[in-house]
């Protein structure tokens, strides 16, 4: 009896779980493959939010684009240093300080530095007011429509706030900027007037390893907590991380988090096999040669980044195309098209060629016509036969 219960438990439908992120401090979060443009985990990713120096990304890349020369020297003043709060954290540029445009992009985004920040602002538009309307001109541009600044550095303000997706969006276009990825991927910098500067992720008196963040931004004020945006590369595939609202404590937990994170990654994803290019997709009949059928298959194997419990029910594969083939089709012609889907998402698609001429074979076409031949052969004889019995006639008179 026992043994019957068994193997009914056995034979029972359990559901198949889908892979569970791990319960950590943010309350905004957003991970997403930049390899394969596609989002992985998101949670209230649309939520508005004040971002911090999350900010600072498109301060820097607006920045970046209102800039002839990097090189151009510019001085710190009494009016740009008396524009910085005394709670926003600042580079260390003193007043009367000689730098270059390229000394404040890398202040503004590794120290976090306000000071540099408002120093591009005034040195570029010449004020505040008139480089935040830049700044909210290139959101429009990015379609980042719950997002509006009001601010250079990300302290917190009435009418200042994003989403950890708009932040997504603006630092997606900002990498694609090669200046702005190397600045972004930098640790550390020494400015023109010898000031060093260093990411804030890479602190010394922190016990943390960094070493697999490539580049970041973080950020912290009271409303937005700790953030972070941090670009990491696991199993081959470059990741961005954003990370919204962690709790401000002795603990680090914005880069805790990421680091967790891209353990999660790490252990969870990899480069599934989804079809090899051995696999037959699609079988379709040949008329009239030596062959009867003709296998399509791919060029390649395909792979696709992939949580390692996916579904092999949620990929999915259409052709469109000939569905038969005869000597009439040449080597080398497009005969159709393979589209993969994973879910909804198209992930491969491939154009499909004959990779061989379709030989004829006489044989088969006399198989295949032949009532019709023989209708035509009786019929000729049966004219004959006629035109004979006529001709006779004629002969009898």
């Amino acid at each position: 009896m026992k043994k019957i219960i068994y193997l009914f438990i056995l034979l029972l439908p359990f559901p198949i779980l889908a892979l569970t992120y791990p319960t950590l401090h943010y309350r905004n979060a957003l991970i997403y493959d930049l390899t394969d443009n596609t989002i992985l985990y998101e949670y209230q990713s649309e939520e508005k939010t004040s971002i911090a120096s999350l900010t600072k990304i498109i301060t820097t890349i607006v920045a970046i684009e209102s800039i002839d020369n990097l090189d151009e020297t510019i001085t710190y003043t009494k009016k740009m240093d008396s524009l910085v709060r005394w709670d926003a954290s600042v580079a260390g540029l003193k007043v009367g300080d000689t730098i270059t445009y390229r000394d404040l992009l890398y202040a503004s985004i590794l120290p976090s530095g306000a000071d540099a920040t408002t120093a591009l602002a005034l040195s570029l538009s010449g004020s505040i007011e008139s480089f935040v309307f830049k700044m909210n001109e290139l959101a429009q541009k990015l379609n980042m429509t719950n997002t509006h600044f009001v601010n250079v550095t990300g302290l917190d303000a009435e009418g200042h706030y994003s989403t950890a997706k708009d932040i997504l969006t603006v630092l997606k276009y900002a990498l694609a900027n090669p200046t702005f990825k190397e600045i972004y991927t930098t640790k550390e910098y020494t400015l023109t007037n010898n000031l060093q500067v260093k990411s804030t992720v890479n602190n010394k008196n922190s016990n943390l390893d960094t070493s697999r963040i490539i580049g970041s931004k973080t950020g912290f004020t009271k409303e937005a907590g700790l953030c972070i945006s941090a670009l990491i590369n696991s199993n081959n595939h470059d990741i961005l991380i954003i990370t919204i609202g962690a709790p401000t404590t002795k603990e680090r937990y914005n880069i805790t988090d990421a680091l967790e994170l891209i353990t999660f990654l790490d252990n969870n994803y990899n480069n599934q096999l989804i079809k090899t290019k051995n696999d037959i997709i699609k079988t379709i009949p040949v008329n009239f040669s030596n062959i009867s059928t003709y296998d399509i298959t791919l060029k390649k194997d395909i792979t696709y980044y992939l949580p390692n419990d996916y579904s092999k029910k949620d990929i999915s594969i259409k052709y469109t195309g000939l569905e038969e083939l005869s000597y009439y089709n040449k080597k080398d012609e497009q005969i159709g098209n393979i589209k993969i889907y994973y879910q909804d998402k198209l992930i491969y698609q491939e154009d499909i060629f004959l990779n061989e001429n379709i030989k004829i074979n006489i044989l088969k076409i006399l198989l295949y016509y032949k009532y019709f031949i023989i209708t035509i052969v009786i019929f000729i004889i049966i004219i004959i036969i006629i035109i004979r019995k006529k001709r006779i006639k004629r002969l009898a008179k």
